[in-house]
């Protein structure tokens, strides 16, 4: 699956570009952000996304759950989203 990486920083309208390329191309994406300010976009990436998709038909869901990343060799709790179609 496809992973994606939001950070607090990250314009949501290319997030949800992306996601929505991703969609179409393999089904599902999963989103991953670290941090209150990151899932903020993240979630709004996944809700702009719908938008995009909507007019073709395709409604977009998200699974939301906690994953362990490492950053820097630190483990880290991240959110993931995975977005897929219904």
């Amino acid at each position: 699956m496809e992973i994606l990486k939001v950070s607090s920083k990250s314009s949501p309208n290319s997030v949800a570009g992306a996601i929505a390329g991703v969609v179409r191309d393999y089904g599902c994406v999963e989103v991953q952000a670290v941090g209150a300010g990151a899932t903020n976009q993240a979630l709004k990436a996944v809700a702009v996304a719908r938008g995009y998709m909507a007019p073709m038909g395709v409604d977009l869901v998200c699974i939301p759950a906690f994953t362990v990343i490492e950053i820097d060799g630190v483990e880290r709790t991240a959110m993931k989203l995975i977005v897929e179609t219904r």
